[in-house]
C-alpha cells in the first residue's frame, strides 16, 4: 500500500498547552511546521483557586482552527500538554467550558491540610512515577485538594480528564483517558504495572476515568456544532492526544531512531531513554519513570536547567552566543558554578538553595553567561549519565540557541554519539506525526547535526569536569556571616 501524499493526509491542526502559552499550529503530516498561532495562557485569581481560564483559551482554540483551515487543508486535530495538566469535567462539552470545577495553576500551593493529607496517600514511587514535586504538580494532588475543598461540585464531575483528552472531548464530546499523559508523575498511574495507582480507588476516583485510547485513535469527527459556529470543516478528524515531552520522545522513534536518549532543553532539562532498566531509577535525584505513546516504560530524569541557567547568567546576559575563548579562559582558572541555584534539587540530593560560583569571579555579563552555559552543558551530561543506557543521544530545543551547547555536551561525553536537531517544533511535529501513525511505510523525515571540532574541547574540560562532578557530589560548605 503507497503512503499517503501530503495532500491525501492533508494538514493536522496541533494544539500545543504549556504552563505558560498556548501555540495552535498547522504542520504538514511529516511534521513540517507551516503557520504557528501563539497567545498567552490565559490565568484567574480563585476562589476557590487560582485556575486557568478555559472559556477564553477554547474560544481562542477554536476561532484559531478557523483562521487555521481557510489556509490550509486542515484534515485533523490533535492536542499536547503538560503533565500536570488535567480538567475535572461535567457531563457536557458544550456547557460553557465544560468544567465541573476550575483547572487548577499547578504553581500554586496548595494548603498546609492538603499537602499532609495527601502524602500518606500517593503511594510507592512506581505509583507515583517521580518524587513529590513543589507546589500542585501532580494530578492526583490537585484532584485530592478539588474533593476535599468543594466536595460537592466534585460529586457532581463525570469525568477527569488530561488536558490533551479535554481538548479532543471538548471538539469531539468522546472522553477518553491516555496512557503517556496519565504516566507524567500524574501519580494517578503505575507505569511499570500497567494499572491505576491506589490511591484512584482509595478515593473513589475509578469512576472519573473513562476507557484508555491510543494518541493517535480517531475519536470521530468535529462536533457539528462547533463546525457550524466557527466555519470548522465538517470532516475534522479528533486525535485523543498526549504528553507532551513524549510525543518529543516519538517525532526520533517516527523517524526510525532505536536505543536512543533524548534531552530537549528550556525551562526544564528533560531527558528519556526507552532503555534504562526501571531498577536504575533514583527518586532523589530527579529521575522519573514516564510512558512513551505506546505505554511502555520511559526513564525520565528532570532538572531545571532553564532556571539555573538564568540564576547564574544573571540579569541583562547578552544575546551574543558565547565565545570559546571565554570559556576556556574560565575551565583553566577553574570558575566553576556548583548546584543548586535555585529551590529544585535535580540530580543533587539536599543541593537547593545552595549554588555558589566558586574559584575567580565571572566579571563581566558574558562571562556570567559563559559560565552558566557550561554549568548547564555539565547539567545536561549528568543527566545522559544518569540515564545510561544507549550510545545515541540527540539534543533539541533552547539551549542550542548557542552553538558551544551541543559541542560542550560532546565534550564531555566523548563516547557517546551525540547530534542535536535544530528544529524547534518537535512536539509540534511529534503530534502531527500521530496522524500517520498506521499508514507510514517509511521513517519520517529528520535533519541531525553533529557537533565539529569537539576533540580539543575534550582535552580541555576533561579534568575539569572530573573535578566538577566530586564537588557538586559533596554537601555545600556552611556560610557564615
Amino acid at each position: 500500500m503507497p503512503t499517503p501524499s501530503r495532500n491525501e493526509q492533508g494538514t493536522i491542526a496541533v494544539l500545543d498547552v504549556g504552563k505558560t502559552n498556548v501555540k495552535l499550529n498547522a504542520v504538514t503530516a511529516d511534521g513540517v511546521v507551516l503557520e504557528t498561532l501563539s497567545i498567552p495562557n490565559p490565568v484567574l485569581p480563585g476562589p476557590p483557586w487560582r485556575h486557568h481560564d478555559l472559556g477564553a483559551t477554547g474560544e481562542w482554540v477554536f476561532s484559531g482552527i478557523g483562521q487555521l483551515c481557510r489556509r490550509h487543508p486542515l484534515s485533523t486535530f490533535v492536542a499536547s500538554g503538560h503533565g500536570s495538566g488535567g480538567v475535572l469535567v461535567g457531563d457536557s462539552p458544550e456547557s460553557g467550558d465544560g468544567t465541573a470545577l476550575p483547572m487548577i495553576d499547578y504553581e500554586q500551593s496548595p494548603p498546609d491540610a492538603i499537602r499532609t493529607g495527601y502524602a500518606p496517600l500517593s503511594g510507592s514511587f512506581f505509583d507515583r512515577g517521580s518524587a513529590t514535586m513543589h507546589a500542585a504538580t501532580h494530578q492526583a494532588r490537585q484532584l485530592y485538594w478539588m474533593q476535599e475543598r468543594e466536595p460537592e461540585a466534585f460529586s457532581r464531575a463525570r469525568w477527569y480528564l488530561g488536558l490533551p483528552q479535554y481538548w479532543a472531548w471538548r471538539l469531539s464530546g468522546v472522553a477518553t483517558s491516555e496512557a503517556s499523559l496519565l504516566g507524567a508523575q500524574s501519580h494517578l498511574w503505575n507505569v511499570a504495572e500497567r494499572h491505576f495507582a491506589p490511591i484512584v480507588a482509595a478515593r473513589g476516583w475509578g469512576r472519573l476515568m473513562p476507557p484508555f485510547a491510543d494518541a493517535w485513535q480517531n475519536l470521530g469527527q468535529v462536533r457539528a456544532d462547533l463546525a457550524r459556529r466557527h466555519g470548522l470543516p465538517q470532516e475534522l478528524r479528533i486525535l485523543a492526544g498526549a504528553h507532551d515531552s513524549s510525543l518529543n520522545h516519538y517525532r526520533y522513534h517516527a523517524a526510525g531512531l532505536h536505543e536512543f536518549t533524548v534531552i530537549s532543553t528550556g525551562t526544564w532539562i528533560v531527558g528519556f531513554s526507552g532503555q534504562t532498566s526501571i531498577d536504575k531509577l533514583e527518586e532523589n535525584r530527579g529521575m522519573t519513570l514516564n510512558s512513551d505513546v505506546f505505554g511502555n516504560p520511559l526513564g525520565g530524569v528532570l532538572t531545571m536547567g532553564g532556571r539555573e541557567f538564568s540564576l547564574v547568567a544573571g540579569p541583562g546576559q547578552p544575546s551574543d552566543p558565547v565565545p570559546e575563548q571565554i570559556v576556556r579562559r574560565l575551565i583553566a582558572g577553574r570558575t566553576m558554578a556548583l548546584p543548586s541555584f535555585g529551590d529544585d534539587n535535580g540530580l543533587f540530593p539536599g543541593s537547593a538553595g545552595q549554588g555558589r560560583i566558586s574559584g575567580p569571579k565571572p566579571e563581566t555579563a558574558m562571562e556570567r553567561k559563559a559560565v552558566a552555559l557550561v554549568y548547564c552543558a555539565l547539567l545536561t551530561a549528568e543527566c545522559i549519565e544518569a540515564l545510561g543506557a544507549g550510545s545515541l543521544v540527540v539534543l533539541d530545543g533552547s539551549f542550542l540557541g548557542d552553538p558551544l551547547y551541543a559541542r560542550l555536551v560532546a565534550a564531555l561525553l566523548p563516547d557517546r554519539q551525540v547530534r542535536f536537531n535544530l528544529d524547534a517544533y518537535g512536539v509540534a511535529s511529534g503530534a502531527a506525526l500521530l496522524a500517520g501513525q498506521h499508514s507510514r511505510r517509511r521513517p519520517a523525515p529528520l535533519s541531525l547535526a553533529e557537533a565539529s571540532d569537539v576533540a580539543s574541547l575534550t582535552a580541555a574540560i576533561s579534568d575539569y569536569a572530573t573535578e566538577w562532578r566530586a564537588r557538586a557530589r559533596q554537601p555545600a560548605e556552611p556560610v557564615f556571616h
